[in-house]
């Protein structure tokens, strides 16, 4: 709960700070809007050639896009200011957030929260929205109830990759970018169908790093695709429970990491 509350307080300053520019709000959203936006144009432009990409159509892939888009989007609004740790451990000014009465993953979290972010999110958003009007889709409760449980535990799946990225840079210092191939990576990856991937990599980021879990297989349920690896229909039922124990292996390494943290001397 003082963690919460400390992430509530901060982030609230960052945004009167942000809002307090309004007309650069607005263009840096747009920006983030359009140079997210890139990347569905690059699956438009394949379409132009092609009719499907490893089975799926284009209003499907565009389902995967939107469902990607929006968690990821969700778990980096969030805490998508995770990836600036390293630049605190290098240069010690983690320092100033040990000494303060609040969690320090919960004022890195919050660290300068970027509004802005909500550009991306609303570009998965309104691609998912054009993919739920066009695709072909059997509706039934359980599809309807994995639309908001695909969201919400993607987001979370996402946010303990955000935090696990973080703790590895307690030993590897400025690791960012190493990060980022995990989460802005972990995204892009996700916008293809697994068809189109090696075997071995879809066993990887289903075993080893569940991001197939934001999108991958239960959207193979509503989608009525073939499950990657022929997994079994109830795996599609999973994500809430991936995402827990993603939850808990990213908290023990960000203990771990933190206890690691030996400043940087005098």
């Amino acid at each position: 709960m003082d963690g919460l509350r400390a992430y509530r307080m901060i982030t609230a300053m960052w945004i009167r700070s942000t809002m307090a520019y309004r007309a650069s709000f607005v263009m840096t959203t747009i920006g983030n809007f359009a140079a997210t936006a890139l990347d569905f144009v690059a699956i438009l432009l394949m379409f132009s050639r092609v009719d499907a990409l490893g089975g799926y159509t284009l209003p499907q892939i565009a389902f995967l896009y939107g469902v990607s888009g929006v968690a990821f989007g969700l778990a980096d609004l969030a805490i998508g200011s995770m990836d600036r740790l390293g630049r605190r451990v290098r240069d010690g000014t983690l320092d100033t957030l040990l000494v303060r009465p609040a969690p320090v993953l919960a004022q890195v979290a919050a660290d300068r929260f970027g509004l802005r972010r909500l550009g991306r999110v609303v570009q998965g958003a309104l691609v998912l929205g054009w993919a739920l009007l066009t695709v072909d889709i059997d509706w039934t409760p359980l599809k309807v109830l994995l639309m908001p449980m695909m969201l919400l535990s993607g987001a979370v799946i996402f946010c303990a990759v955000f935090v696990g990225g973080a703790a590895f840079q307690f030993v590897a210092q400025d690791a960012s970018e190493v990060q980022n191939a995990f989460t802005y990576g972990g995204t892009t990856l996700l916008q293809y169908p697994p068809t189109v991937f090696g075997r071995e990599l879809v066993r990887g980021v289903t075993f080893v790093l569940p991001l197939a879990f934001v999108n991958w297989v239960p959207a193979s349920h509503v989608l009525g695709q073939p499950y990657p690896l022929d997994l079994p229909e109830w795996a599609a039922f999973a994500p809430p429970l991936v995402a827990v124990a993603c939850c808990a292996l990213a908290g023990l390494a960000w203990r771990a990491g933190l206890r690691t943290y030996r400043s940087t001397g005098s």
